[in-house]
């Protein structure tokens, strides 16, 4: 069984850490230890048995500082199991169908063995910062199309693999 799990992401405005909150809550609810942090806050991958990265979906990328988290220590990474969430589709696309991962993601996918990546529906309400969010915003566009019951599913197959590891 790995035991101690790292959940990190890349977010903006917060909804991206919302939902790496809500898979750390189901891991825990498993027994396993989990750590949730921003992905520019974590300096040891060594001490983690599996991890979780998320990263907020901008403009077809992934948020910078999950990016950025990934290629700092992809050495450590590809050596313990992975898994990959995005966030962003302001819209029901998410709920309605599987979405592949943006090309960048999808690299980091295949160099590091990651074992499974999901694209959640994303978030964007009154206060986010941002020129462009702003735009969003002042379109009609925003809104919360993050389906939680989706991904407390999804964190449950995670818990099932690494218990049953």
């Amino acid at each position: 069984m790995n035991d101690t799990v790292l959940v990190t992401y890349g977010t903006t405005n917060g909804s991206t850490a919302e939902i790496a909150e809500a898979i750390a809550d189901v891991l825990r609810k498993t027994g396993l230890t989990v750590e949730a942090k921003p992905a520019r806050a974590v300096t040891n991958v060594a001490r983690y048995d599996a991890v979780v990265v998320g990263g907020g979906l901008y403009a077809g990328r992934w948020h910078k500082d999950a990016r950025r988290f990934v290629r700092r220590n992809r050495v450590l990474l590809a050596e313990r199991p992975v898994w990959f969430f995005s966030s962003g589709p302001l819209d029901a696309s998410a709920s309605e169908r599987s979405i592949p991962p943006v090309r960048g993601v999808q690299r980091a996918m295949t160099r590091l063995d990651v074992r499974d990546h999901v694209t959640f529906g994303g978030c964007l309400e009154d206060g986010a910062k941002g020129w462009v969010a702003g735009m969003i915003l002042r379109s009609g566009k925003g809104g919360d199309f993050r389906d939680f019951g989706v991904i407390q599913a999804w964190a449950g197959g995670i818990a099932d693999a690494l218990t049953h590891a």
